[in-house]
């Protein structure tokens, strides 16, 4: 008898650990929730689509960072005062005099910054995988749209603190406005709230970051998981491609679903919390309009775009050349592709190649590119009666054109491959050179923006 419960209890353990087909449920001890989970959720998904390689979790994350920064934000109003002779006070207040106040503000500082990653993270995923076919074009343009509004969230929050770094910061940013044809000067005074960074600035900064962005946030966020959800869920490869049954076995989303994504937002809290005691949120001295440090650089996130300032004129690299790549990242559903296949990782061996291929062009023609600038390459000085322009705008912007071009033929020929290959690959490219940008910028720049080596003396 005792070898027979043995072996029940095994059975039964290994079962409970399998996910729950769909029509073999039980009662439910969630289904109090269950209504409210399944307006975000399927209420059956593919087995295929509970793998965590599937997705890494990466949009349920951005949920919770999202939770985490609204809780934390929510606490710092109680003591914060948007003024600048009050502003910076108040955060040395929170930090010093209120309890836990510096682990609230650890929290919410790394969960903006985590949220930034992690939500590129969730696009290139989405990318990679090609899940932005068919029914899921017009999500993808949400995407986007939601990634610009957490970067402009950051961007707004950054300045609150009233220090040294955030002034600066914000100042270097909302000035590379001035350079955008036509409406640059009226689009830096509309970001500045006047003239100059100053207490119209504080004010409009902290009512967009504390109402506007999270109340708009949050319903793009409903909207797009509600489209997930219409979509069927996760992207997986359809049965034709991926050789399976016309019908996948499905699993209940309860348990089996939220259960995963119970515990993944677990343990990012986990990490969230152990780096917010370990590492405390920057805050410099004051704010002082009249002393620049050196250098002066502006929010990590955007010192790719104030690299190419260094490389191009200020019309390319401020505008002509970000919103080149925003359009075409916007047309990414909607361009002309051989196969529309969803699900698969780099659409296919020959697209990994491509891949490979791309970021190791990226890894050593940007450095080479920025030390040949920095050291050799001076268009203005070598053709000093051209417009500044064509000497520092145009003629570099063709060098990196035509370097494109050539990279794209080279690819097509080499791999043979497919649209959608080639189109991945460029992505690739595009995609490394501005992160290689962004490091070279927050890292390798010292002072008067010269190159330098990182923690250097």
């Amino acid at each position: 008898m005792a070898e027979h419960t043995t072996i029940l209890k095994r059975v039964t353990g290994s079962i409970s650990q399998r996910p729950v087909l769909a029509g073999t449920e039980k009662k439910r001890p969630w289904a109090a929730y269950e209504n409210l989970i399944l307006h975000v959720h399927p209420r059956k998904v593919p087995l295929e689509a509970l793998r965590f390689t599937r997705t890494w979790g990466l949009g349920g994350m951005c949920v919770v960072l999202f939770l985490l920064l609204a809780m934390s934000g929510m606490l710092l109003l109680f003591v914060y005062e948007p003024f600048p002779e009050k502003a910076y006070r108040s955060v040395m207040t929170i930090q010093n005099q209120v309890m836990f106040g510096q682990l609230v503000r650890n929290i919410h500082y790394w969960s903006a910054n985590f949220l930034i990653v992690i939500a590129f993270l969730h696009l290139l995923r989405v990318y990679f995988t090609g899940a932005f076919h068919a029914v899921r074009q017009f999500n993808w343009v949400i995407g986007i749209i939601l990634f610009t509004g957490i970067l402009f969230s950051n961007f707004t929050g950054y300045l609150l603190p009233w220090d040294q770094l955030a002034y600066w910061a914000v100042t270097i940013s909302t000035g590379m406005a001035e350079y955008i044809p036509l409406a640059g000067s009226s689009i830096q005074a509309m970001l500045q709230g006047g003239d100059e960074t100053g207490s119209a600035t504080l004010l409009m900064f902290f009512t967009l970051h504390a109402t506007v962005l999270p109340a708009s946030l949050l319903l793009l966020m409903f909207y797009h998981f509600w489209r997930v959800r219409k979509a069927g869920g996760v992207a997986i490869p359809t049965a034709s491609e991926a050789g399976e049954l016309e019908k996948p076995p499905m699993a209940a989303t309860l348990p089996n679903l939220v259960l995963r994504e119970g515990v993944v937002a677990l343990i990012l809290i986990a990490v969230i919390m152990t780096v917010s005691v370990i590492f405390d949120a920057p805050l410099g001295e004051m704010a002082n309009p009249g002393l620049s440090p050196n250098p002066a650089k502006a929010p990590w996130y955007f010192m790719g775009i104030q690299e190419l300032l260094l490389h191009f004129h200020p019309v390319f690299a401020v505008f002509l050349i970000p919103i080149t790549f925003f359009l075409l990242v916007i047309m990414v559903p909607y361009l002309r592709y051989d196969v529309a296949r969803s699900g698969t990782w780099f659409f296919s061996k020959a697209g990994k190649k491509a891949g490979i291929a791309a970021t190791i062009t990226a890894v050593i023609l940007v450095p080479s590119a920025i030390i040949l600038n920095e050291v050799i390459i001076d268009f203005p000085g070598w053709f000093p009666t051209l417009p500044p322009v064509i000497s520092d705008g145009l003629f570099p912007t063709g060098l990196m054109v035509c370097a494109i071009v050539t990279f794209c033929w080279v690819i097509k020929k080499r791999t043979a491959s497919v649209n959608n290959e080639t189109a991945q690959a460029l992505f690739t490219l595009i995609l490394v050179s501005f992160v290689l940008l962004t490091i070279t910028g927050v890292w390798f720049r010292g002072e008067g923006m010269g190159l330098a080596w990182p923690f250097g003396h």
